[in-house]
């Protein structure tokens, strides 16, 4: 679909320096999950001076605006996530973070800046456009909160959304090129919190005691047989410890050692047998070693599960603005993302924008102290994102 008065590249490159600005300003006042109130008043105050009906502090500090069409049509979603982490960024760039110990070391200041970007291009198009675009700006992703109190807030009625979009910039991909894939793009992440309970004593006397750090270095082991032995090589699934606490002094056995991690998996079914054999897996071996274990699993963000026909309308709108070549399969991460909740309760899709540049060393992890993207995804995000929702808007997402 086109609209008659939009050249969608022209409109995305007359729009880029603000956009790079935007994503700058953003990227140099990071706020942590929940406390995003500089971020959020940024965005409300351009959808208003783009003439959208704007509601600030839902879901705690989130932010919606809508922009209404002229004539009837279904209701899309655009959705973007504004939070940063609690990381101190190394990189003494010019847009450097000016908050000590905060920094957007995933690309959430890049996809703020997009969604506003779209959110004003398509605010000029308000009299052909059908329907009505929903932009959702979602606090707390990193803490896995925000989508959930936003949807209680009621973020996806009045109007009622009809389906949902999103993209995230992605350095393992390079900039130019969008990933995507039907089914799960991002896995379920869950917590564990174990605690050892032994009997601590003298390190030189350890037949006296019941020492807790051998028990917590057995489990660690044992658990990982439960993706190596109890899982199909077919499957997903990821086990990570990455906290072990315990102990005052090299001579002392404690008398408890605490142990925090992680469980991934794409498959509802595999997550919760996974978990249920994990705590079995503690118990027996626990009192194999006369020790007590309490295993606590806080249960994260589900899978991100796409709906099939409307990845083929991005693919299909991805490929009509960058070329087929462009356009990869992925087989998803195992990282997790709260957008879960949203394509839980409404059909969508959460693709991949290239934004990684090896020969420019813009290539580092997501949530490395090292971290940048190369901004020219920027705008390949705006024009697939934007050409997406237009379809959506315009046709059925099978036609």
């Amino acid at each position: 679909m086109s609209l008659p008065s939009l050249d969608l590249e022209a409109a995305v490159a007359a729009a880029m320096p603000s956009l790079v600005a935007l994503r700058r300003d953003v990227h140099q006042h990071p706020e942590l999950s929940f406390q995003e109130h500089r971020t959020a008043a940024l965005i409300a105050e351009r959808l208003r001076t783009a003439g959208l009906a704007v509601r600030e502090g839902v879901g705690g500090t989130g932010v919606v605006g809508l922009l209404e069409g002229s004539s009837a049509g279904p209701t899309v979603a655009i959705r973007a996530d504004i939070d940063a982490l609690p990381i101190e960024e190394a990189d003494d760039r010019p847009y450097r973070s000016t908050n000590p110990g905060v920094m957007h070391a995933c690309g959430h200041d890049g996809h703020v800046a997009v969604a506003v970007t779209i959110a004003e291009i398509l605010a000029g198009q308000r009299a052909a456009l059908p329907g009505r675009v929903k932009f959702i700006f979602q606090p707390a992703e990193e803490t896995a909160g925000g989508a959930e109190r936003m949807i209680a807030d009621g973020v996806l009625e009045a109007p009622r959304v009809d389906a949902v979009l999103g993209m995230h910039l992605w350095t393992y991909v390079p900039v130019g090129h969008v990933a995507l894939r039907a089914g799960p793009i991002f896995a379920s992440a869950d917590e564990i919190n174990v605690t050892v309970r032994g009997r601590g004593g003298h390190g030189a006397m350890p037949q006296q005691t019941v020492d807790p750090v051998v028990v917590a270095a057995h489990l660690v082991t044992a658990w990982q047989t439960l993706i190596s032995r109890e899982t199909s090589p077919h499957e997903t699934a990821v086990l990570t410890f990455g906290m072990i606490h315990g102990g005052t002094a090299f001579n002392i056995i404690p008398e408890q050692v605490d142990l925090r991690g992680t469980l991934r998996a794409f498959d509802p079914a595999l997550r919760e047998r996974l978990l249920a054999r994990l705590a079995a897996m503690a118990r027996d071996l626990a009192a194999a070693f006369r020790a007590e274990v309490e295993v606590r699993s806080r249960l994260g963000c589900q899978a991100v599960v796409n709906d099939p026909r409307i990845v083929d309308l991005v693919r299909r709108a991805a490929t009509a603005e960058l070329g087929a070549d462009a356009v990869e399969d992925t087989v998803g991460t195992t990282g997790g993302d709260d957008m879960a909740d949203f394509l839980a309760a409404r059909p969508g899709c959460y693709f991949f924008v290239g934004a990684g540049n090896s020969a420019r060393g813009l290539d580092q992890p997501h949530h490395n102290w090292h971290f940048d993207f190369d901004e020219a995804a920027l705008g390949v995000a705006a024009r697939v994102l934007t050409r997406a929702t237009l379809d959506l808007l315009t046709r059925q997402p099978d036609a």
